[in-house]
């Protein structure tokens, strides 16, 4: 090998030839020798995320990887299919972020074709979550540790992409598993994030990735999917369940002792929420307990088409809120008792758009607030519990020639179920039910819910039995019993099923009667009809 004073003689003799062309070609061998010696830096943790991680990272005093995620990583990178679940809380994004920034640097140094899909249930997990996870951990990367500059924003470090020398991260839809089927490189890495509900043909357009892969060299491919579970169904159940086929995935289940050991639960945090939700719930199972687990069996509405009904409306709020169609109504559950909550949830068509929550206020302060929401939303139309304390607000609210429905869970309702088979025993069971037949995939629901951990509780609590009677009727858990079995009321629950029993309830109830022929007929002329000199209002 040549002395540094040889190559300094050979260069100047070149200089002073002209020879701009073996210039560039020294120049370029110089480029890449130095690049190929930063590039060794890299490429000594391709097998080792969890070495790269903290060595890598620029981790703040108190910060680190916790127990159960270093075992994660580690099992990726040596097993290759790895699928975890675990409880809300556990940093399973952050863990994703930092193993997407591993392999993306580590193959890029190494000169491998690689490749990086990102898919979740939702596009809003990868665009929300997902990539400015990748962002945040990407500006505390210690990049003299990979002997190369920061990634260059807008051009390398993209809003759903990376795009470096040799392969590109990427966010694709798991609803076009079309896109997934067609990736081909050297090496590739699938990240499946809230894997629970997604859909079984994109697992198996990444199956068709591990065709061609080995256990060792390359060709080489790895996939990694996480999520809190949900009900016990669908491919990411199949898995963690051990099911004929799925031999070869190795699969964790982070526990909430493991997680609360590791500092990243507060157990004070998990008893609110069996207290909130209830211990039996499916909600406190997946959510605190990550447990597969679901409430069909005994709950009037199953928790997964609840949280379908919650990203419906995630994705009507990522296109910008844009106008609703329908008519437009306010149900209110006015509060019994001091601990309980006001809740005002407005509807319009079948679209729940907020939540509004009041305490400690009494019924002239709810009858205004009631009110002033009419008034700002014309035509709508509150539907209020008339049971209890809530009867001075529909009271007060007909005096003031508001058209308002009264609804009242225990009277009697002749409404008969979807297919006609059932009927039920009061207002109340009749009002749930509907509520549960407007959330059935069976036939492709568009009801949307706000994002409210509360309410998603107070809809899947109640339970349901069947009466033998004729017709067969059913029976929701009473309101009273459910408050002792939860310890608190259900009052967001009650407020959306009140506002999506509006129609029903206008077409059978004889509003203000006594007031006939005054302007409450007016107001009420604004929703129903005049029958006979009396109110009856209809839904139109």
């Amino acid at each position: 090998m040549p002395t540094a004073e040889e190559i300094e003689r050979q260069v100047l003799e070149l200089v002073r030839a002209g020879d701009v062309a073996t210039l560039r070609l020294v120049r370029d061998r110089f480029a890449s020798r130095r690049s190929s010696a930063s590039a060794q830096r890299a490429v000594k943790y391709m097998d080792d995320p969890v070495g790269w991680v903290w060595d890598v990272i620029d981790w703040q005093p108190g910060e680190g990887l916790a127990a159960y995620q270093e075992d994660v990583l580690d099992l990726l990178a040596r097993e290759r299919r790895v699928a975890a679940r675990g409880p809300h809380g556990l940093g399973k994004t952050g863990m994703a972020a930092l193993g997407v920034l591993w392999f993306a640097t580590t193959r890029d140094a190494a000169g491998i074709d690689w490749k990086v899909l990102t898919t979740a249930s939702a596009w809003r997990h990868l665009s929300v979550y997902l990539f400015p996870e990748i962002h945040k951990w990407a500006r505390r990367i210690k990049w003299e540790m990979l002997g190369r500059p920061p990634f260059r924003e807008n051009a390398e470090l993209l809003v759903h992409n990376i795009k470096l020398r040799y392969g590109a991260a990427s966010a694709v839809a798991s609803t076009k598993p079309e896109l997934i089927e067609g990736a081909h490189a050297d090496s590739l890495l699938y990240l499946i994030d809230e894997a629970k509900i997604v859909p079984d043909g994109t697992w198996d357009a990444i199956e068709g990735a591990f065709s061609g892969g080995k256990t060792s060299g390359l060709p080489e491919a790895f996939v990694f999917a996480i999520s809190t579970p949900g009900p016990p169904s669908g491919r990411f159940y199949d898995i963690h369940s051990r099911k004929p086929g799925f031999e070869d995935w190795f699969v964790r289940h982070v526990t909430l002792a493991e997680a609360v050991a590791a500092g990243r639960i507060s157990p004070d945090w998990a008893e609110q929420r069996a207290r909130q939700w209830g211990r039996d719930s499916a909600i406190y199972a997946n959510r605190v307990l990550g447990e597969f687990h679901a409430s069909d069996e005994d709950s009037v509405i199953p928790l997964s088409w609840v949280e379908a009904a919650v990203e419906r409306w995630h994705l009507w709020d990522q296109a910008g809120r844009p106008a609703l169609e329908g008519r437009q109504f306010l149900g209110v559950d006015v509060a019994r008792a001091g601990g309980d909550s006001t809740v005002l949830a407005y509807r319009t068509g079948l679209a729940y758009t907020e939540l509004e929550t009041h305490d400690r206020e009494d019924t002239m302060e709810t009858t205004a607030r009631v009110q002033a929401a009419v008034g700002r939303r014309l035509g709508t139309v509150p539907v209020v519990d008339s049971m209890g304390v809530g009867g001075g607000v529909v009271d007060r609210l007909r005096e003031l020639d508001e058209p308002v429905l009264a609804y009242t869970g225990a009277a009697k309702s002749r409404m008969p179920s979807r297919d006609g088979e059932w009927g039920f025993n009061n207002t109340r069971s009749a009002a749930y039910w509907r509520t549960r037949e407007l959330l059935d995939p069976a036939f492709d629901p568009t009801l949307m819910l706000p994002p409210d951990d509360l309410l998603l509780a107070d809809l899947t609590a109640p339970t349901w039995a069947v009466k033998t009677w004729r017709p067969p009727t059913i029976q929701i858990e009473p309101k009273d019993d459910l408050i002792k079995r939860l310890g608190r009321s259900p009052d967001r629950g009650d407020a959306v099923v009140m506002g999506l029993y509006a129609e029903l309830l206008a077409s059978t109830t004889v509003q203000n009667p006594a007031k006939a022929g005054t302007g409450s007929q007016a107001a009420a002329s604004r929703y129903g009809r005049t029958i006979g000199g009396t109110h009856s209002a209809r839904g139109r």
